[in-house]
């Protein structure tokens, strides 16, 4: 049997969306590609925070270390003698994995310690004027007790309170009431109260050189980072999303990748606030100053999060068992996936804006982009362009469309949220 070959010209390239048509591009927009650059990020960041723990374990080794000198060595041990155990109480305690998280934790220790301790000498010395050495002296105390330690407590669950000093409130009546009830008891209640502040502040002092000095762990690094992250975690999912639609096999879609990625933009809104709230502790350092808009980080999560439920949506609404049929798809895939390489560019695109900490440029980049696929959407439910749709083909389609709109607003909002982040915090232009 004889064969026949067709030889097709070097200049013919096949018929693809103008924004795919080299190869990186198309291997980028593969759900494959997507996942493989997925799981080398993830395993890179592995390796890292496996680094920062390994190194945090042992900084907290030595911090022990030089705290137990004052048992250890002799000359130290006769001038805090037994106290020093609330040195090595104040290591353990407050030595956290970021600098600012220690920094909060052992101001809030100090804060507590210092005012509980002269609220608590203040009391014991009044109730010993006016209660004498009887019973008297027994019921003006445990009033005491019961009026601050309801008072603190009440303090302590006001919201505002309790983000930012709920452990300072708490030492402070842990303080109060040991200085109070052993006063009681011990005659030398303000030399008691004068060892244990300065052991105290011992271990305190340690904590901060050890997690400060030596290869300091930023609380503010983190929070700008993952932050960062975020915008390429729904960039790679919108762009699996659209690759998963047009699909002909879409029995062996794999699209977990896209799922664990939006549901961890999703639930990190108590870790966002954990890191900001210990960033604004933290002192001048790198690139922060002393003032910087960490509430913006914030705004910037909350939109980002808002973003990955539409793509959630949008992911549901492609596994619909009603979908457009086949023609109609093949005629709305081109536009659509321009569509998603935008959006996935425009993601990208804040992101590194954010991670080099310089100006998105939003009006002469981002917004006409967004506006040019704003109209390729219109075009896509255009009644000229695909004629009368049943009304099951017509549900599907507008329902998509109104995802990809959604998505464009919110991409809108947060290119304006990261030009005001680049005005109020310095950012550099290109």
């Amino acid at each position: 049997m004889g064969s026949t070959v067709i030889t097709i010209p070097a200049d013919v390239e096949l018929a693809l969306p103008k924004n795919i048509q080299n190869k990186d591009e198309r291997q980028k927009f593969s759900i494959f590609g997507i996942i493989s650059n997925l799981t080398l990020r993830v395993l890179d960041q592995k390796t890292k925070q496996d680094t920062r723990k390994l190194l945090h374990s042992i900084k907290v080794g030595v911090a022990l270390v030089l705290v137990s000198l004052l048992y250890l060595l002799n000359p130290l041990y006769e001038q805090v003698g037994e106290n020093a155990m609330w040195a090595i109480m104040t290591v353990v305690v407050i030595f956290e994995f970021y600098a600012g998280a220690t920094l909060c934790k052992g101001l809030n220790r100090g804060m507590g310690t210092i005012l509980g301790g002269v609220l608590g000498c203040s009391a014991a010395t009044f109730a010993q004027e006016v209660g004498g050495m009887g019973k008297g002296n027994a019921v003006m105390i445990g009033s005491w007790v019961f009026v601050m330690g309801a008072t603190a407590t009440y303090f302590r669950l006001v919201p505002s309170i309790k983000k930012r000093y709920d452990y300072g409130v708490l030492i402070f009546i842990l303080t109060f009431n040991l200085v109070i009830v052993s006063g009681l008891r011990a005659d030398k209640v303000l030399e008691i109260a004068r060892d244990r502040l300065s052991t105290i502040a011992m271990g305190f002092a340690v904590c901060i050189f050890v997690s400060l000095l030596v290869f300091p762990t930023w609380t503010s690094d983190e929070l700008h980072d993952s932050t960062a992250h975020k915008f390429q975690l729904l960039a790679d999912s919108i762009e699996g999303c659209l690759e998963n639609y047009f699909r002909l096999d879409k029995e062996n879609m794999k699209d977990d990748s896209i799922s664990s990625s939006c549901k961890s933009v999703l639930n990190s809104k108590s870790k966002d606030e954990t890191l900001a709230n210990f960033a604004k502790w933290e002192p001048w350092h790198g690139k922060f100053g002393l003032n910087y808009p960490w509430t913006k980080y914030l705004q910037v999560g909350e939109l980002l999060r808002d973003l990955a439920t539409i793509v959630i949506s949008l992911k549901g609404c492609l596994q619909s068992p009603r979908q457009p049929w086949s023609g109609l798809m093949q005629s709305i895939e081109e536009p659509s996936e321009a569509v998603g390489l935008t959006l996935a560019w425009s993601l990208r695109e804040l992101g590194e804006s954010l991670v080099k900490m310089r100006r998105c440029n939003k009006e002469a980049v981002i917004v006409p982009k967004l506006n040019s696929m704003r109209l390729e959407l219109s075009s896509i439910v255009s009644p000229s362009k695909f004629g009368p749709i049943e009304n099951v083909d017509g549900l599907a389609i507008a329902s998509f469309v109104f995802l990809l709109t959604e998505m464009i607003e919110k991409l809108e909002e947060l290119a304006k949220v990261i030009e005001e982040l680049g005005e109020l915090a310095g950012f550099h232009t290109k």
